[in-house]
C-alpha cells in the first residue's frame, strides 16, 4: 500500500455456503486501491460483486455462511481490516468510514426522529453531550441542503420525500467527518433532478473534507462527470480500471464497452439497444439502423385524454379539510401502435394519471374516451371487459407478483376470470407460449416469484399483461430499478411486442434518456398540470418551456451529447 491509498483491496476471495451445501464464489480474487481524496467509481450489474466488496469493507457480510480466504487484505491507512476486533471495528464504523445505503428507508429508524438518529452517531463516535449533538445535528442538515433544517430535524422518516431521507443519510455519514464514504447507489431510485442535487452534494462534501469516495453503481453514465477513477466488475472478477477519460474515452475491455452502449443515447435511437452479450460474442456489436419515431396524420387515435383531474382531500384540524390537486385539466392523445412518453419528477402527477385511466383512482374532472367510449364514465360491470384491454406494469415486480403462486397461476388466474380459453390445458398452452414470447423458459412455469431476478420477474409482469391481450399498456417506471443491460433487454422486448401487435404505450418515467428512445411523444408534466408536449425529437431538440430545458441538464453528462442539452 502506497502513501497515496487510503485504502487497498488484495486479492479479496468471498465464498458463500448455499443451504445445498454448495459453495458460491462471490469475489474471485479482486485487487484495487482507492487513493485519498479521489473518488473511485465501482461499476458492474447485479451480481457483479459491488455491493459484497462494500459489505466486506464494512465487516457487515452474515459470518454464519461466508467464507473469507485468510490471505485476503483490506488495507485502510496500514490496518487490515479483516483481522480487527469487534470493538475495534465499532470504533472504526461511522468514524472513520462511513456508509449511504440505497434504500434510506430500510436504513433509517421508522420510530425515531431523523434528529435523534443523527445525534446517536455524534455522541457514541464524537462524545458530543445531548444538547451539542442537537445542535451539530442541525448544521449538518444545514450542509446537505435540507430546507428548514431545524424543523425536518424532528421529522420521521416518513414524513420526508425519498430525495430528504437520502440527505439524511449522506447527513448522518458525515458527521464524524470519515476518512471515506462509501455511496451504495444511493440515487437509482430518484428522479433526475434529485439525482444530480444528490452527485453534486456528495462532490462538494468530498472536496470540502477531503474525503475518499467509493461509489458504487451500475450506471457508467452517472460516474461520467462524478468520478475520477472506475473500476468495472462482472460475475466477482475486475474487468478494467482506469481514470474516467480512459474508461470513457478508449474502454479496452468488451463488458466496459457494453456497459457504455447499453445506455440509451439521446443523439440517437437505434431499432435496437445493444445488450451485454452483442458485445462478447465473436464479431462484435454492429449498430443498426434508426428508428424513426413521430405521429403521422393519418394515426388512428384509440385513447382521448380530455381534462382529467384528480383530487385527494385530507382532514384538517377537526373540521377542517385540505384539497390536494394532483392532476389538473390533462389532455393528451394516444395513437394505435404509438408511445406517449410520461416525464416529470416525483410528485408530478404522471403515475397518478396512469391509475387514474386504469380506474385505480377514480378522477374527479374529465373524460377517457377509448375508441369512443369514455372508460370514466362507466359503471364497475361496464368497464369489466375494458379491464382486459388496458394493462399496468408498475414499478416494482416484487410487490406486483403473488408471492405464494407459481408463474403458470399467476399467468392463468387472469384468464380463468376473464374466460380466456375453453379450459386450463389451453390457457397452460398459452402462459408457456407467452414466457417463450418474454424470453423465459417453459419450467419458469412451476417457481415462484423470489427464484428470479429482478428483470425476469418483470419479463413475468409483462406476460402476465399479454394474457389480457391488451391494446393499450401503460408502463409506470417498469424498468427504472433494473440494471442497464436488464433494462435494454426489457425495452427490446417491449419494442418487438409493439412491432408485433401494435400495441399502445403510455410511458411513464423520470429517466428522460429511455423515454426519448421508446417514445413517439411525449407529455411533461409538473405539479399535476402539462408544461409541454410534442414529438420525442421536438422536445429534447427544442424545449420550450424552462422546466424542460432543467430537466434536461439534469441528466448525467457521462453519457448525454452535450449539442442537444445546449440546443
Amino acid at each position: 500500500m502506497t502513501q497515496d491509498n487510503l485504502l487497498s483491496i488484495r486479492n479479496l476471495k468471498v465464498n458463500f455456503r448455499l443451504e445445498s451445501g454448495e459453495r458460491f464464489e462471490a469475489l474471485k480474487g479482486i485487487s484495487f486501491d482507492i487513493p485519498k481524496h479521489r473518488t473511485v467509481a465501482l461499476v458492474g450489474e447485479s451480481g457483479s460483486g459491488k455491493s459484497v466488496t462494500s459489505m466486506a469493507i464494512m465487516q457487515l457480510l452474515p459470518s454464519n455462511n461466508t467464507e473469507v480466504d485468510p490471505a485476503s487484505e483490506i488495507l485502510f491507512n496500514g490496518k487490515n481490516l479483516l483481522t480487527l476486533t469487534g470493538s475495534e471495528l465499532r470504533a472504526m464504523r461511522g468514524k472513520d468510514v462511513a456508509m449511504i445505503f440505497q434504500e434510506p428507508m430500510s436504513s433509517l429508524n421508522p420510530v425515531f426522529t431523523v434528529g435523534d438518529q443523527i445525534a446517536e452517531t455524534l455522541m457514541l463516535h464524537a462524545g458530543l453531550g445531548r444538547s451539542a449533538a442537537k445542535k451539530r445535528v442541525v448544521e449538518l442538515l444545514t450542509e446537505v441542503g435540507l430546507p428548514d433544517p431545524a424543523k425536518k430535524a424532528g421529522a420521521y422518516p416518513h414524513q420526508l420525500s425519498g430525495g430528504q431521507q437520502q440527505r439524511v443519510m449522506i447527513a448522518m455519514a458525515i458527521a464524524c467527518e470519515p476518512k471515506l464514504l462509501i455511496a451504495d447507489e444511493p440515487t437509482t431510485a430518484l428522479d433526475v433532478t434529485i439525482q444530480k442535487q444528490i452527485l453534486e452534494l456528495i462532490a462538494k462534501l468530498q472536496k470540502k473534507h477531503g474525503m475518499s469516495v467509493l461509489f458504487i453503481t451500475h450506471d457508467l453514465g452517472v460516474v461520467g462527470e462524478f468520478a475520477d477513477d472506475v473500476v468495472v466488475m462482472r460475475h466477482g472478477v475486475i474487468r478494467e480500471t482506469g481514470t474516467v477519460k480512459q474508461i470513457f474515452d478508449a474502454p479496452k475491455d468488451a463488458y466496459t464497452k457494453a456497459l457504455l452502449n447499453c445506455r440509451p443515447h439521446l443523439d440517437r435511437r437505434p431499432m435496437r439497444l445493444a445488450v451485454i452479450d452483442d458485445f462478447l460474442r465473436e464479431g462484435g456489436y454492429v449498430e443498426p439502423a434508426e428508428r424513426q419515431r413521430g405521429y403521422l396524420p393519418d394515426d388512428e387515435i384509440i385513447l382521448d385524454v380530455q381534462g382529467l383531474g384528480k383530487s385527494f382531500e385530507s382532514r384538517e384540524g377537526l373540521f377542517g379539510k385540505h384539497v390536494f390537486h394532483a392532476v389538473k385539466d390533462v389532455s393528451f392523445k394516444l395513437a394505435r401502435g404509438k408511445t406517449l412518453g410520461i416525464v416529470g419528477e416525483s410528485g408530478s402527477g404522471k403515475t397518478t394519471v396512469g391509475l387514474t385511466l386504469v380506474r385505480l383512482h377514480e378522477a374527479t374532472a374529465g373524460k377517457a374516451l377509448f375508441h369512443g367510449k369514455d372508460i370514466l364514465s362507466m359503471s364497475p360491470r361496464e368497464f369489466q371487459d375494458y379491464k382486459r384491454r388496458i394493462q399496468i406494469i408498475f414499478q416494482n415486480p416484487y410487490a406486483s407478483l403473488n408471492p405464494r403462486f407459481t408463474v403458470g397461476q399467476i399467468l392463468t388466474e387472469p384468464m380463468m376470470l376473464h374466460d380466456i380459453g375453453t379450459n386450463q390445458h389451453e390457457r397452460l398452452q398459452m402462459a408457456r407460449e407467452l414466457l417463450e414470447r418474454v424470453g423465459l423458459p417453459e419450467n419458469a412455469m412451476f417457481k415462484y416469484p423470489h427464484e428470479f431476478s429482478g428483470g425476469q420477474r418483470q419479463r413475468i409482469a409483462i406476460a402476465r399483461c399479454l394474457t389480457m391481450k391488451p391494446e393499450l399498456l401503460i408502463c409506470d417506471e417498469s424498468v427504472s430499478a433494473l440494471d442497464v443491460s436488464v433494462q435494454a433487454q426489457v425495452l427490446n422486448l417491449l419494442q418487438d411486442l409493439q412491432d408485433e401487435y401494435q400495441l399502445s404505450y403510455l410511458f411513464i418515467s423520470h429517466d428522460l434518456a429511455v423515454v426519448k428512445h421508446i417514445s413517439d411523444q411525449v407529455m411533461v408534466m409538473n405539479k399535476g398540470e402539462v408544461v409541454e408536449q410534442a414529438d420525442a425529437d421536438d422536445i429534447y431538440l427544442r424545449p420550450k418551456q424552462d422546466y424542460t430545458r432543467r430537466l434536461l441538464s439534469s441528466i448525467p453528462q457521462g453519457w448525454v451529447n452535450e449539442a442537444i442539452v445546449a440546443a
